[in-house]
């Protein structure tokens, strides 16, 4: 007797109807076609990983007189050393805090689902930009939140306006949410006074500030401003009067596998965090964790001058090939720091229609810009990333791009 197949979609939670694949997730499949020049994921270049250090790193903790521990179950908060170590970094860029303040996470992606599950229920409101990095709102979707837009320039609501509004929809605003230096999606930083308001709102809303500092170490030009996490210490006195939770990884400088990130909060918050981690996966790897320490140790400086100064060539790379071959009706951000150009195309030309075309006829890939807009819009905006493709291999794809943009702005 055939049996069929059993269908669970009426078995599933109500919350998987508002989840959908990554769009970013899905071009990286194209990563492997050789025809393709990929400005798409915001992916780390693999020649910059520093392979020989961690290679030696393993082999000497493995062959160590720990290595045995090592691989054993560790504590939930993380290695300590390590968390000493990001403690001790993040005191000397005006953010003084213990070893007590940091979780280790699976990457910085680990601490906004944390995050998500520890603030909201259905129904509450978290507030973001308008684009907004696409794997926070996937990992905050999870949770089923309503979201609102922080206030763009002239835009005066006031926390009493997004407290109605977020009553109104059942819930109230638990936390703002933003990358504040060479933003993903657009590469653009918020500047000092933006950065005070935001402040500013979150103490009218009695709200979190979740602060992704993922592209924080890649600045290529000016000088470095305070973290939102910095002024809201020294509003405050101490982090753990602090409303901000800051979100860090070593994924951008040194490697992603191994799957390292941290949040450094105030302890009470840390603590609530440690418990949902040890529910959802009891502790980062204990030897990745180990071994990254002994790399650290060894001259993280330096090999994030290297990673600054390879991306900033591409980035200048990628400049200049958009003011030779972009049609003039196109703007474009010019980050100074960080992995992403983000283009906004003429009124009319959809970026999804323009990647369509992009990758069967150019064979170019980039991510089109409406899903990074939480409540819509943005269908002619687009992320270009430029952490990836050489210099030659930039203005070839560039000038492919610009060609196409041309041709659809003429035709609609």
């Amino acid at each position: 007797m055939n049996a069929s197949n059993p269908d669970w979609s009426h078995r599933f939670a109500g919350r998987m109807d508002g989840m959908h694949a990554s769009e970013i997730r899905e071009l990286l499949k194209l990563l492997a076609r050789d025809d393709i020049i990929a400005f798409a994921g915001g992916v780390p270049d693999p020649a910059l990983f520093p392979t020989a250090a961690f290679a030696d790193a393993f082999s000497a903790v493995l062959a160590g007189p720990g290595g045995a521990q090592a691989l054993q179950y560790s504590a939930s908060e993380g290695h300590g050393p390590l968390r000493a170590w990001i403690a001790a970094r993040m005191g000397a860029q005006g953010m003084p805090c213990t070893a007590d303040n940091i979780l280790i996470t699976n990457g910085s992606q680990q601490a906004l689902d944390l995050i998500g599950r520890l603030f909201l229920s259905a129904g509450d409101t978290a507030l973001v930009q308008a684009p907004s990095y696409l794997g926070a709102l996937q990992a905050f979707d999870a949770y089923e939140p309503r979201y609102d837009l922080l206030p763009g320039p002239g835009d005066n609501r006031t926390p009493a306006a997004y407290t109605a509004a977020a009553g109104e929809a059942g819930g109230s605003a638990k936390f703002a949410y933003v990358v504040p230096d060479f933003a993903n999606p657009t590469g653009e930083t918020m500047d000092l006074p933006g950065r005070e308001a935001l402040l500013d709102l979150a103490e009218g809303l009695d709200a979190a500030v979740v602060e992704d500092a993922a592209y924080a170490a890649l600045r290529y030009d000016g000088a470095a401003l305070p973290s939102l996490l910095s002024l809201d210490i020294a509003r405050h006195g101490t982090i753990d009067a602090a409303r901000t939770i800051h979100c860090g990884t070593f994924s951008k400088t040194l490697a992603p596998a191994l799957r390292v990130g941290w949040v450094c909060a105030a302890r009470p918050l840390v603590d609530k965090l440690v418990l949902l981690k040890q529910a959802g996966d009891l502790h980062s790897a204990t030897v990745n964790q180990i071994a990254l320490l002994r790399v650290l140790e060894g001259g993280y400086d330096a090999q994030v001058e290297k990673v600054r100064a390879a991306y900033r060539a591409r980035r200048d790379a990628m400049l200049a090939a958009l003011e030779r071959h972009m049609p003039a009706s196109v703007a474009w951000t010019r980050p100074r720091g960080g992995m992403f150009v983000w283009v906004t195309l003429p009124p009319g030309l959809d970026g999804a229609a323009l990647l369509r075309r992009a990758v069967a006829e150019a064979g170019v890939t980039f991510v089109p810009g409406a899903p990074f807009h939480a409540l819509g819009g943005g269908a002619n905006t687009l992320r270009l990333s430029y952490s990836l493709a050489t210099p030659a291999q930039t203005e070839t794809g560039i000038a492919r791009l610009g060609a196409l943009v041309a041709e659809m702005a003429r035709a609609a």
